[in-house]
């Protein structure tokens, strides 16, 4: 091994000296890969092919030790550092192009206890690894509806998924966490421990640190529920539409629908007649009393001859993965969503008509209903704030790699955006922020919280070690800042790496 060319934490080329690297290698229980070694490309492959980064240096650990020692040599050698958890995030945030990845797919250990009503995860399992040992105690959390997706992320972002209208966001259910912070002290954080570290963890917790496991309230759903996916064609999307809005408004907590105005996926599910075509669907979850099932579920029915009807009773855990297939891992993906505090008539219309414009054939227009137990908590419980939400929405552009009109995919997904861009609750979710969003949508997504979140990441990353991410400090003014100090000097704001 010679010098090793690396990024640091400003944006700026620099080397790193082979005995400096072969020392912080002996120093790990796990892993340190380079671009040549066996398992980097496996260790570097995130589930937007869009994003292409190069870590100079990926540390897979076998434990928090070996995180501690990779926060640690990052800090000292003014390295560009990230982590990856699943991977899923859209804007790639997972990689340090040039800089130091800590890859934490190796860390996967799941504990339920059944007494306490809590599991106990490490920071590199995804959904499906943590909903598998939950199920087993018929006990489940809202974690998300892509199984693939890493909870770590899901998590630090806040959290949604088909349980968030009985339970709330994933970090209203999250109790404490293990987290190794920019100095390289293990904390504990929860309520009455570090409480303001963990109010900044629920819901912005990529900015902080490095979370190695996550504990988590759970709560009886399954193991048996009743959903799946079910579409009429588009020339009933005024009925399909008027029946969502009135579900949605009366709908009990145990029931969540999506809907999509999408062109029909070549799937084998689908009559070949209607690939390509458009249509309306809609995902469902009831995970209440099964026996109510048909008076529940009695709106959607009553529309009638759907082109594709897959709903039935199903484990929890295979209702899940059941949109896995819908978002492949290596395409391209790019997203502009938002808030909604209602399903007008003029945004339904609005993303109806964006649906038929749409150019990209990939590309879906989501509403996702997430009103209910979030709504519960007041404004500054955790910096995730949006608790005026009641709708996810937005438009999801996806194509595979090489497509050359990839840029005008782009642009037609910003321009929609700025049609649907009015029916804002003001908010945004920051995990699915794309890697070109501006300052001023970090600051909409934590609202009223942002300045609170501020000190706590002056006071627990003044340096802004943790900046591979959609950064709260590179954005901050000197005068946001505690102590009157301008810690910001010479970040030059976000890094062009970040």
């Amino acid at each position: 091994m010679t010098e090793t060319t690396i990024i640091t934490r400003e944006g700026a080329t620099a080397t790193l000296a082979e005995e400096a690297v072969v020392a912080f290698e002996q120093e790990l229980r796990g892993s340190l890969l380079t671009p040549d070694d066996e398992g980097y490309s496996e260790a570097t492959l995130i589930w937007n092919g869009m994003v292409e980064k190069t870590p100079a240096l990926v540390v897979q650990p076998t434990g928090t030790a070996d995180v501690v020692a990779a926060v640690k040599f990052a800090r000292e050698h003014d390295l560009l550092l990230s982590v990856k958890g699943g991977g899923h995030n859209i804007a790639g945030t997972a990689l340090a192009d040039g800089g130091l990845t800590i890859d934490m797919s190796t860390l996967r250990g799941v504990v339920v206890d059944t007494e306490a009503r809590t599991v106990t995860a490490q920071a590199g399992c995804i959904l499906g690894d943590v909903d598998r040992e939950t199920q087993l105690h018929g006990l489940a959390l809202p974690l998300g509806f892509v199984s693939e997706t890493g909870i770590a992320g899901l998590t630090l972002g806040g959290g949604f998924g088909y349980l968030t209208r009985r339970f709330g966001w994933a970090v209203d259910n999250l109790q404490s966490v293990e987290i190794v912070t920019a100095d390289g002290a293990v904390r504990q954080a929860s309520s009455d421990s570090e409480p303001d570290l963990f109010w900044g963890v629920r819901g912005a917790g990529a900015n902080l640190g490095v979370v190695t496991s996550f504990t988590y309230r759970l709560h009886d759903v399954g193991p048996t529920v009743y959903g799946g996916l079910i579409a009429w064609p588009f020339d009933r999307v005024d009925d399909v539409a008027a029946t969502y809005q009135e579900l949605t408004a009366t709908a009990p907590r145990e029931l969540t629908v999506f809907m999509m105005f999408r062109r029909a996926p070549a799937a084998p599910f689908v009559p070949p007649e209607w690939h390509g075509k458009h249509i309306c669907a809609m995902a469902v979850c009831y995970s209440g009393d099964l026996d109510e099932t048909d008076e529940v579920l009695a709106p959607i029915r009553a529309l009638g001859d759907p082109i594709v009807d897959l709903l039935q009773a199903q484990p929890y855990t295979q209702l899940q993965s059941y949109l896995d297939a819908t978002q492949p891992k290596g395409n391209h993906y790019y997203w502009k969503t938002e808030f909604a505090a209602d399903l007008s008539d003029e945004l339904v219309d609005t993303m109806g008509k964006l649906a038929l414009e749409s150019p990209i054939p990939g590309a879906q227009m989501v509403m996702a209903h997430i009103g209910g137990a979030l709504n519960d908590h007041e404004p500054d419980d955790g910096v995730v704030g949006n608790r005026d939400a009641h709708f996810a929405y937005g438009a999801a552009g996806m194509w595979e790699p090489n497509d050359p009109k990839e840029e005008a995919y782009k642009q037609w997904v910003r321009d929609a955006w700025a049609e649907f861009q009015p029916f804002s609750t003001g908010g945004n979710y920051i995990n699915f922020q794309t890697m070109d969003e501006d300052d001023e949508r970090i600051r909409a997504t934590y609202g009223g919280n942002f300045d609170r979140l501020l000190e706590i990441k002056a006071r627990y990353d003044p340096d802004n070690v943790f900046r591979t991410n959609r950064n709260v400090r590179a954005i901050a003014a000197p005068e946001d800042l505690t102590g009157g100090t301008d810690h910001t000097a010479g970040t030059g704001g976000r890094p062009e790496h970040a």
